[in-house]
């Protein structure tokens, strides 16, 4: 693409530079002066990088990728200069985003990762094309409808993966345990990624949900999978929020009103250039009156912050685990030329008390902003008070009410873990056996046995004393890994619900739930009589 055409499509980004200038700053006399002065600084900045992009597409030693340049270089440059969550989205990203808020795409319904050069099926998805049509994780893909996949990036073989529905994709595989390339023609469907993938009953009457992201159909998903359980049989909900990395502000919104009564605020909020904008619960929960445990993590950000946040601040929730992320900027997509997006930052979050969820990055590199060691961090200048009075702290993301931290692994799991051990052993086992099993299943000694052979022949390095001291963990890992090469990683995910322990913390941790939404209700009703 020529410079002239590049230029232009940086163009809306320099209007939109200039509107937001104009939008905080423009009044009569002095401000407008000031914003035609930055308005033409912008100009001078444009005409300098042109400058120095012609400069480089004539004179760089090699020929210059363009795409690179602009979509990999100058923009997420400038972005980052922002803040670490202003990001440009190019057309594929764009695309996959919009995927994502939608929870669904056409395919063939399977996760894909790199192995040996190639692409290996590493997860099935229940119920899908390619499920039905008999793939199994530790496939590895060589062509797709006659084309190769050697050398190519797991995105583009997702790419060739996806497709119009009720086109057939033509598979071959190579499978352990099999001389031969195995074929397969698998029907491209509508592929739906369930935002509340878990709604069950872990224990008599203890309900457990999990929201994995915020999607255009979230809180939907949420009241099917209430009207599913029975709501009225539910005497205790844990809604986990773990590694939820947020979505749709409005759909935080509507899960968290579903919990709270009709007019409390579920989170607010402003920004350089907009007013103050505050979501209240417009029907409200009041008839859902069971106690409540929200399990959030450091991973927990942005949407999932907004609801535990909410319903920590009107007590309506106990909150179990580690601080949240601490994602607290609202970003705004504004959709630009050739498929592409910016989401950038106009605004911040702020909890019904008034805390700010954002964490601090003034004084990190984005690598520490991101990956921080430590979690327990907070603005004590940010000081406020739930419904009841409790203290709360904000500019750190959500602190738990009751901090749980998971068991570490020893050097023995991190070793299996670190070299995916359970995975291979399984695909090697099934390869070239029926993978037919009963739900029921468990590793029994003779399963055990021939995984411990299989990682001697395979040089992974345990002692027998360290093998002995994890066989509770192994037979788990094993049970897990089975069910999830058998069946579907959805049924390997239902069995890591039954055996989390931060779970079974959550179900001992409904009584102080439960003090907590009595006390509130009776605070409540005392101010009320006043």
């Amino acid at each position: 693409m020529k410079l002239t055409h590049r230029l232009s499509f940086l163009a809306p980004l320099v209007v939109l530079a200039c509107a937001l200038v104009a939008g905080g700053l423009y009044a009569p006399g002095a401000g407008a002066a000031a914003a035609a002065e930055q308005q033409d600084d912008i100009r001078a900045s444009l005409r300098t990088f042109s400058d120095v992009y012609s400069q480089v597409e004539q004179n760089y030693a090699e020929p210059l990728d363009a795409d690179k340049a602009i979509y990999n270089g100058a923009i997420p440059g400038m972005l980052r200069t922002l803040d670490p969550h202003s990001s440009f989205f190019d057309p594929r990203y764009f695309q996959l985003m919009r995927e994502e808020q939608r929870g669904r795409y056409y395919g063939v319904g399977m996760r894909v990762g790199a192995r040996d050069n190639r692409t290996m099926v590493m997860e099935v998805f229940e119920g899908s094309p390619a499920q039905k049509a008999g793939l199994r994780p530790g496939d590895l893909l060589y062509t797709i409808n006659g084309k190769s996949t050697e050398g190519l990036s797991t995105a583009d073989v997702a790419d060739l993966l996806k497709g119009p529905r009720g086109t057939t994709a033509k598979v071959w595989v190579v499978r352990p345990g099999h001389d031969e390339e195995l074929g397969f023609d698998v029907v491209r469907d509508e592929i739906n990624r369930k935002s509340v993938p878990e709604a069950l009953f872990i224990r008599p009457g203890i309900a457990y949900i999990q929201i994995s992201q915020f999607t255009d159909t979230t809180s939907r998903e949420l009241d099917a999978g209430l009207a599913a359980l029975g709501e009225q049989n539910i005497q205790g909900l844990l809604l986990d929020l773990r590694s939820n990395p947020g979505g749709l502000l409005n759909e935080g919104v509507a899960v968290a009103e579903r919990f709270l009564q009709k007019g409390q605020t579920v989170v607010s909020h402003r920004g350089r250039a907009s007013a103050e904008k505050r979501y209240v619960a417009k029907s409200g929960g009041s008839f859902r009156n069971y106690p409540i445990v929200v399990l959030v993590n450091r991973t927990s950000a942005s949407a999932s912050e907004i609801v535990a946040g909410a319903l920590q601040d009107h007590d309506r929730a106990w909150v179990l685990g580690d601080n949240t992320f601490g994602k607290g900027l609202v970003q705004t997509v504004y959709p630009l030329k050739e498929n592409t997006g910016l989401a950038l930052t106009t605004a911040k979050y702020y909890t019904p008390s008034d805390r700010l969820i954002q964490r601090d990055y003034s004084s990190m590199s984005f690598f520490d902003y991101y990956y921080r060691k430590n979690t327990d961090t907070q603005d004590s200048r940010d000081v406020k008070m739930t419904d009841s009075g409790r203290t709360v702290y904000g500019g750190g993301g959500i602190a738990p009410d009751e901090k749980y931290t998971p068991p570490r692994a020893n050097r023995f799991q991190e070793e299996m873990i670190r070299q995916r051990t359970f995975f291979n052993f399984t695909t090697r086992y099934f390869g070239p056996r029926d993978a037919k099993l009963p739900r029921s299943w468990q590793p029994d000694q003779a399963f055990e046995n021939d995984f411990h052979r299989f990682l001697v022949d395979t040089n992974v390095n345990f002692t027998e004393a360290e093998f002995a001291e994890n066989q509770a963990w192994v037979r788990t890992q094993l049970r897990l890994a089975v069910h999830a090469y058998a069946f579907s990683v959805e049924d390997a995910n239902r069995i890591a619900i039954e055996t989390d322990p931060e779970v079974a913390r959550a179900v001992d941790s409904l009584p102080k739930a439960k003090a907590l939404l009595e006390n509130a209700k009776k605070l409540l009703a005392q101010r009320s009589a006043k």
